[in-house]
């Protein structure tokens, strides 16, 4: 017997169906987990009859059939649970129960994760693996393939080199092409840790595929165009309130709108706000940290302004999401208040003359940039905001403003 699983023919006699007969159901131990479970099978049989179907002294065809049938069930099962190390019963039910060659399908992987996604509530995610799965079927219609069945092994440094022209011909940017390989690269690695398919036909890496990775570019605004759009005056209701929670964001340290979205009253602490990252929540639970975000005269007033009219702490501060909807409801929610935020802070920064093509993300790599160029430290900032590599920090910052250059040179001979 495996320490990690023990599996046998079990006749369930707990209770009898209509014809008088027994269910007969596979039986999986786990000794480590302490746990037990009965699997279904499509067999049933009397007392007498099942064990008449073990008894090797009665060679009779009938019984002899059945259990040839059986232990066909058996030996595909410990088939099944010798390939999941360590073992478990999820792993175990999903490789026992899906249809032959779904293991080597990189679809049926696909609709694994989003579905797991979408389960953890984490709809942004689920939602990059879908664009992903839609992206490579278009692709295979455009080469007049099944788009229903993509093999693991199909998917060589060469079909990715295609794929990658398929796109630059349809006009899609690297970082879009970037954007739909990842998922498709963290597929390949779930499969190859969950031994359904082997390591060698790993198609990305040195000499083999390289998802590309454009420089990033730098979304900050300098202190003088920071001045000139909090100064500029908007020209519609809508426009203000981008504004106001664009530079919200500026002032809580760069917070993404999603954090702002699900704040509550319960997170403002006297003069401070301590919250979660809900990006971080499902990702490091091991080691989720707080984030401390003092607040200051400006912060204080749109909370004021547009906070919802309550007393409890936890109730949510903005009417952005609804506690009633459900996560995909809810994501749907952000999404579109990004986007107002997106298109009315565009217009008021091209009537002021400043980049058009600012957003919301402007604002927390402004936050960045600004609090170094102030004195911040970049290890200061990466715990502001909630960064856990500090290269993904110094990707933020914009460098240093022209001025404090030439203060630096004229001081440089001071000794």
């Amino acid at each position: 017997m495996n320490k990690q699983y023990s599996i046998s023919i079990y006749l369930d006699t707990r209770r009898t169906k209509k014809n008088k007969l027994y269910p007969v159901k596979l039986r999986v131990y786990a000794p480590v987990l302490k746990k037990q479970k009965l699997y279904p099978t499509i067999f049933e049989f009397s007392k007498k009859q099942f064990n008449s179907t073990w008894d090797t002294k009665r060679p009779l065809k009938e019984f002899k059939d059945n259990r040839l049938k059986l232990q066909a069930v058996e030996n595909k099962a410990n088939k099944t649970a010798s390939s999941i190390t360590p073992f478990s019963f999820e792993q175990f039910e999903r490789k026992l129960y899906r249809k032959a060659g779904e293991g080597s399908n990189v679809f049926y992987h696909y609709e694994l994760i989003i579905e797991r996604y979408k389960k953890l509530d984490r709809i942004g995610t689920a939602s990059n693996y879908d664009l992903s799965l839609k992206s490579l079927k278009k692709f295979l219609l455009f080469n007049n393939k099944d788009t229903n069945r993509l093999l693991f092994n199909e998917i060589t440094p060469a079909w990715l080199n295609n794929y990658e022209n398929y796109m630059l011909n349809k006009e899609r940017s690297r970082t879009t092409i970037g954007i739909y390989l990842r998922p498709l690269r963290a597929v390949f690695n779930i499969a190859i840790s969950n031994d359904d398919i082997l390591p060698e036909i790993y198609p990305f890496g040195r000499k083999k595929y390289q998802i590309p990775a454009v420089k990033k570019t730098k979304r900050a605004l300098t202190t003088a165009q920071l001045k000139q759009l909090f100064e500029a005056i908007p020209q519609t209701p809508e426009q203000e309130k981008a504004k106001n929670f664009w530079f919200l964001s500026y002032n809580l340290s760069g917070m993404n709108t999603k954090d702002i979205a699900m704040l509550r009253f319960k997170d403002i602490q006297e003069d401070k706000i301590v919250y979660y990252r809900a990006k971080t929540i499902n990702t490091a639970k091991a080691d989720l940290k707080a984030i401390t975000v003092y607040l200051n005269d400006f912060s204080r007033s749109v909370i004021e302004k547009y906070s919802n009219p309550s007393n409890n702490p936890r109730e949510l501060i903005f009417s952005i999401i609804n506690d009633r909807h459900n996560a995909t409801e809810k994501h749907r929610s952000i999404q579109n208040f990004v986007r107002f935020i997106n298109q009315n802070i565009k217009k008021l920064a091209i009537n002021e003359g400043l980049p058009g093509n600012i957003s919301t993300y402007w604002a927390r790599h402004s936050f960045a940039t600004n609090a170094i160029r102030h004195g911040a430290s970049m290890e200061f900032v990466s715990e502001a905001l909630n960064h856990s590599d500090l290269k993904t920090t110094q990707s933020y910052f914009a460098g240093f403003e022209d001025e404090a250059k030439k203060e630096l040179m004229k001081k440089i001979m001071e000794f």
